[in-house]
């Protein structure tokens, strides 16, 4: 996609939040791969997606600097919840003050650790089955964690699982790290997996992966 076609896309599009503006600039400015950051276009689809699905129970695996949370928690229902699980605990301070901060900060509960290893106690925290799940987390364990999640999702439940073209490195036959041979395996795994009903991939950014679950 050119610059020009992005710069107009943005401008069409439902604007961001002004605390959502000061997430990006802070990430850029304050932290090392910016680009990790959804973003105005993701954080819109993240919105809207949520919006339409109308879930209870949300888990997302894969915090950052928070953007994709608030996105997500901006389009909940009432009386939703959004669960977020960040390894690097030197995000816990930013994170705890910036979710406090938000309209939705009692609907926002931040996990500290690995999320391969909280998947179980959180979802068991939780009471119930996730109705959506967003992962954004370790790229190599990405199949591992939809193996995780399974039996803690509800019937008919959607996930988003980001970067699952890796900077088109999946068709890239002289692209052999291991990140790259992990997405692929996992791609082909979702594609196929057979409790999936529905599978799409999205040519945004680093490709945003949408699947549901058989009802």
């Amino acid at each position: 996609m050119t610059e020009a076609l992005e710069d107009y896309i943005l401008a069409n599009i439902s604007p961001e939040p002004a605390e959502l503006t000061d997430v990006y600039r802070s990430t850029y400015l304050h932290h090392l791969y910016p680009r990790m950051c959804s973003g105005h276009l993701q954080g819109r689809i993240l919105k809207l997606l949520t919006c339409v699905t109308r879930p209870r129970l949300i888990l997302e695996l894969g915090t950052f600097t928070g953007y994709s949370a608030l996105s997500i928690a901006e389009g909940m229902p009432a009386g939703a919840q959004l669960h977020t699980i960040e390894i690097d605990d030197e995000m816990e301070p930013e994170l705890t003050e910036r979710f406090a901060a938000s309209p939705r900060a009692a609907d926002i509960r931040l996990h500290i650790g690995d999320a391969l290893d909280l998947i179980d106690p959180v979802s068991r925290e939780a009471g119930a089955k996730w109705d959506m799940v967003y992962i954004d987390a370790n790229k190599r364990l990405y199949t591992e964690y939809f193996d995780a999640l399974l039996p803690y999702m509800a019937p008919g439940a959607l996930m988003i699982i980001d970067n699952t073209l890796w900077d088109g490195k999946v068709t890239d036959p002289a692209a052999h790290d291991a990140q790259t041979e992990a997405i692929r395996a996992f791609n082909s795994y979702l594609a196929e997996h057979p409790a999936v009903d529905t599978v799409a991939i999205l040519p945004l950014r680093d490709g945003l992966t949408l699947a549901t679950l058989k009802a």
